[in-house]
């Protein structure tokens, strides 16, 4: 029996793990994915049932997963997202709330059939759209920075509000329905909210001054955090259930104010972010996968069917259109954020709890609590998943341009580099912190920012949503190795590359690294020195088309050609690195060379190794 449970639990992660990955490659919604594979093992084939295999600990361990996942969320906030649009984010997360939550509820009582009470309860909790679905989404869509921080700080301030609504509306109801109840009840509710609020500040306020007077080891700051909260939500929980997700949040959103002091809680973030991954694929494939078949054929009912259309079409589009009167936000961000809101974790673990407690109270059409959930839930993740970036796109509030290439550091090779890039029509953008230093890129054309990349406002001042690919070529190799550090969490390892500056010593290739071999860019021999005398000497810049699928070795090409990178037919680049022995050329695909001026029209590969 251990065993089969073991067993249960390990297909879970794995399959978890697998749909992020899966999603990955054919670019569509994670959670989709992890949805249809919960399915699949669950109520459709009958493989597994996590609820029964866990028993007791079911609950507890999704709402302690979803304690990080709110967390980690919160602490990612950065205040100075919202210069130009704290009234539309403010707007949004208030009077918007409110609309959602009266819609919400109307659409529940005259659509679905359900009393007023349970309504009002559903009402409240319609209303998160936490960060386990609008972050990976943002992700995927490349929206602008204006429409996807608001969707961002909508998401993971009112995935607490969401559950805190709908325990309000419980307590009314018991309130108003039980004589027994005393109105003092009420104010048990808003002084636990209060607590849970206060218990998240100081857990905040306490971690991120200890983290600063470096009490505590760097190989504990992280396992010291995620204890803290653990114990931050648990807490919060015994003294009032459903108050543990507020507690967490303010605990985040204490720390990201206070990130800018402590530094290496940057360090911490990166770790919880990884955490939280692994418990978000875990958590919705648990999920889906211990629903029955009942509740899957619930779904396609007209009550069901027609709420959730209510929620989608009417409610989320008049609730932020209505709130967002007289802010600086457009109409075509207005028609976006007023179509995305899909609903996640958060909406299906706080609806079991709700669902267990009105069916022990009596509540007629407690029952279907959970079937209305998921039905949202799975159709607003399939509907926004997949009409996200088409949509941005076509409201012009996403990145539109092919893959694109940021250059750190303008000198003669990176110009002319560059310069190359954008006669191929790849779009370009090059930072240096010497004005004098762009002065020539601009002289070229070249798309250029004035500052310091690793300064913590750069992502504020500059949109970096259309480039995935990071080139460090400047001529400090420590600032090159930082830039690389710093930036490869955001653009991802194999999109980081850095220039060695010069040759150092007697060090040969095979002295190097093979993790830093992915990272050093063209060729051992190619140093930004040397590679700005070729330009000198008459090298240029020029591509060949590949006309026949084939796979060559780096060692066939010419003492006259140097590979820099190959420009796939889908239009995204493969850089050459140490570490790229072999090339796999594709019908269609350009082959980027430095090359002698005299043999630009030689054939530049002497041989072929099938």
């Amino acid at each position: 029996m251990e065993q089969a449970e073991l067993l249960s639990i390990v297909i879970i992660i794995v399959l978890g793990i697998f749909s992020q990955w899966l999603a990955w490659r054919i670019q569509w919604p994670s959670i989709v994915i992890m949805s249809v594979a919960g399915l699949l093992i669950g109520p459709v084939l009958g493989l597994i049932n996590p609820e029964q295999a866990l028993g007791e600990l079911y609950t507890p361990l999704i709402s302690l997963a979803v304690a990080v996942v709110l967390y980690e969320g919160s602490s990612s906030l950065n205040f100075r997202e919202l210069k130009g649009i704290s009234k539309s984010v403010l707007r949004v997360v208030t009077a918007g709330a409110f609309l959602a939550w009266i819609g919400g509820a109307m659409a529940a009582h005259y659509i679905a059939g359900l009393n007023f009470a349970i309504s009002f309860i559903i009402g409240g909790l319609f209303i998160v759209t936490g960060p386990t679905v609008i972050i990976p989404l943002l992700r995927q869509a490349k929206l602008k920075p204006r429409v996807a921080t608001v969707l961002k700080w909508e998401g993971i301030i009112i995935d607490p509000v969401g559950p805190l609504l709908a325990l309000f509306a419980y307590q009314v109801i018991k309130v108003i329905g039980d004589d027994t109840v005393q109105g003092s009840y009420l104010l048990t509710f808003f002084i636990g909210a209060l607590l849970a609020g206060i218990i998240g500040f100081a857990a905040g306020i306490f971690v991120s001054r200890m983290i600063r007077k470096g009490l505590f080891p760097e190989f504990l700051k992280s396992p010291i955090v995620l204890s803290f909260v653990l114990l931050c939500f648990t807490v919060s929980e015994v003294i009032m259930h459903e108050t543990g997700m507020l507690a967490v949040t303010v605990m985040g959103m204490t720390m990201a104010k206070t990130k800018k002091h402590v530094t290496s809680i940057g360090n911490v973030s990166h770790f919880v972010e990884n955490i939280s991954v692994i418990l978000t694929s875990t958590i919705f494939v648990l999920l889906t996968a211990s629903l029955t078949r009942e509740t899957i054929l619930e779904i396609f009912t007209f009550p069901i069917i027609g709420f959730v259309l209510m929620m989608l079409l009417i409610v989320r589009p008049l609730s932020i259109w209505i709130s967002t009167i007289g802010t600086e936000m457009s109409a075509a961000e207005k028609t976006l954020i007023g179509w995305i809101a899909p609903r996640g974790i958060v909406a299906l673990t706080v609806a079991g709890y709700f669902a267990s407690v009105l069916a022990e109270d009596g509540y007629a059409g407690a029952s279907i609590l959970m079937t209305i959930t998921f039905a949202l839930v799975f159709i607003t993740v399939c509907a926004h998943g997949f009409t996200l970036g088409p949509l941005a796109k076509k409201l012009n509030l996403a990145s539109n341009e092919q893959s694109g290439i940021l250059i750190i550091g303008a000198n003669h090779f990176s110009i002319t580099f560059a310069d190359y890039c954008q006669s191929l029509e790849i779009p370009v953008l090059m930072i240096d912190d010497s004005y004098e230093h762009l002065l020539d890129a601009k002289q070229k054309g070249i798309n250029t920012f004035y500052g310091q990349i690793l300064s913590e406002y750069i992502q504020f001042e500059v949109d970096l949503t259309p480039y995935d690919y990071i080139l460090a070529m400047t001529d400090e190799p420590a600032y090159n190795a930082l830039i690389c550090q710093s930036y490869a969490p955001e653009f991802g390892y194999n999109n980081t590359f850095a220039l060695p500056a010069s040759k150092k010593g007697d060090a040969n290739n095979e002295e190097i690294s093979p993790a830093i071999k992915g990272h050093v860019l063209f060729h051992e021999n190619a140093v930004l020195a040397e590679l700005s005398s070729k330009l000198r000497e008459g090298y240029t810049f020029d591509s060949m088309k590949i006309t026949e699928q084939k796979t060559v070795k780096r060692e066939a090409f010419t003492d006259t050609a140097m590979l820099l990178f190959i420009w796939r037919k889908n239009k995204e680049i493969a850089f050459m690195t140490l570490r790229r022995e072999k090339l796999e050329l594709n019908e269609g695909d350009r082959v980027v060379m430095l090359t002698k001026q005299e043999a630009k029209n030689e054939n530049v590969i002497q041989s072929r190794d099938e």
